[in-house]
């Protein structure tokens, strides 16, 4: 009887197939390698190299039939062995061969499934190689939509000892893909931490992976917990933009918002720096206008002017400009206004003169004025607490702000709260040059 190495056996051949990184066993018959070898019957010990070298040459049409009779003759555990080695090696080269023949052609890859099965039952598979066909198995369960077989293949590679740089992150999409968003939701949590306790920062698009799927399935708690982690880790104004939009200000966001609390993330957008365009700003002017929030429409327009998203020429921002001016004429000071809402018997002018405040840019004013609007009750205390914690945000007193915040208890102003402690924790980044709007 021929004996081959198992080192050599167990020699891998990278190659390129459907984008996946997979390895096949080659076969020598050096008598130098004999010690812990492979015993072969003579049958099948005669043809095997044969067969390798057709492999090798990619000449299928010679290789198949060579194989054929492998897997025939085939009777101790050796040669069943090498049988299924030599079958998998020949399924991968034909797939590797058609993958580089044509590049964009969808690629069948089931014919790797016999062989890996024969591969992973065989007793005399080396157990370093074992866990890489359990995790090669797992993957054409998964291009075959078979989620849940594919993530038992997977357990069992871990197992085996497998390790991949991807595999973790393989394990996870699977979980997803499976239907177990919250199992999936858990695992790339614990990922994204210990790449942090490990000192790295997990990609963003983990990030973007976890929102869609949570907020696909209607899971509000995770989506918001996955918004907040997201712009902890990248504060820049455009993810602060799509966050926000994504909470509250398309038709499908996180909640649903009146508009009195759409205002208050376009607040948020304005402090952050992430209004981008035309259209948020003039959204947002018109939103403010029609609260009876005349100076703030016009302080909206004006800065949207001098930054030049908003053009001078844009019929709307003139003409909210114009009405904002009149109004403000007509609601006459402050001042006036504000010596009334101390005599009020509640604090529901005196909310409404620091939201006017506020919209000045009067962060002093403002927050005296909810601060009595609160003490003189008969007012919504959560919406006031919140414009309470945005005066004292733009005021700079980030501790003040924190508490304000942190005293909303009901959704969905709760959120947009949490939103802005975010804020006062991580502020924002100018966007890297190019980044999407």
């Amino acid at each position: 009887m021929k004996i081959l190495s198992k080192l050599a056996v167990a020699a891998l051949l990278t190659t390129s197939v459907g984008g996946l990184t997979v390895a096949a066993p080659a076969v020598a018959q050096k008598k130098d390698e004999q010690k812990g070898g492979l015993k072969l019957s003579k049958p099948v010990a005669a043809i095997a190299k044969s067969a390798q070298d057709a492999i090798a040459a990619k000449n299928f049409a010679v290789a198949d039939p060579i194989l054929v009779q492998v897997e025939t003759l085939a009777t101790t555990d050796d040669d069943k062995y090498i049988a299924a080695a030599l079958r998998y090696d020949y399924e991968n080269q034909k797939l590797a061969a058609a993958q580089a023949a044509n590049p964009k052609a969808p690629l069948d890859q089931t014919s790797l499934a016999k062989p890996l099965d024969a591969l992973i039952a065989a007793k005399n598979t080396p157990a370093a190689d074992r866990g890489k066909y359990l995790y090669r198995r797992g993957q054409l369960a998964s291009i075959g939509g078979q989620f849940q077989v594919a993530t038992q293949y997977y357990q069992q590679a871990k197992a085996a000892g497998y390790n991949d740089p991807e595999f973790e992150l393989q394990l996870i999409k699977t979980k997803f893909q499976s239907g177990d968003v919250t199992g999936g939701l858990t695992d790339l949590e614990a990922e994204v931490n210990k790449q942090e306790a490990a000192g790295t920062k997990a990609p963003e698009a983990y990030y973007r992976y976890a929102i869609a799927q949570a907020n696909q399935k209607q899971l509000k708690p995770q989506t918001m917990t996955w918004l907040k982690k997201y712009i902890t880790a990248y504060p820049t104004t455009a993810n602060w933009r799509a966050i926000l939009i994504t909470y509250g200000l398309q038709p499908t966001s996180v909640v649903k918002l009146d508009k009195s609390q759409s205002i208050d993330l376009f607040r948020l957008l304005r402090a952050s720096g992430s209004l981008a365009d035309q259209a948020l700003y003039e959204e947002y002017a018109q939103s403010v206008y029609d609260r009876g929030l005349p100076y703030e429409a016009q302080a909206v327009v004006r800065e949207g002017q001098a930054s030049g998203k908003l053009p001078a020429t844009s019929s709307s921002a003139k003409a909210i400009a114009t009405d904002s001016a009149t109004a403000i004429r007509e609601e006459g000071s402050l001042t006036a206004q504000e010596k009334k809402a101390a005599l009020a018997k509640d604090g529901k002018l005196a909310s409404q003169v620091g939201d006017a405040y506020l919209g000045q840019g009067n962060y002093a004013k403002a927050i005296e004025l909810y601060r009595s609007a609160l003490t003189k009750g008969g007012v919504a205390t959560d919406e006031v607490n919140t414009h309470l914690g945005i005066a004292l945000a733009r005021s700079g007193d980030k501790a003040g702000a924190t508490t304000a915040f942190a005293s909303v208890t009901t959704e969905p102003r709760a959120g947009i709260a949490q939103l802005w402690s975010t804020y006062v924790t991580v502020g924002s980044t100018p966007s890297a040059p190019g980044a999407p709007s």
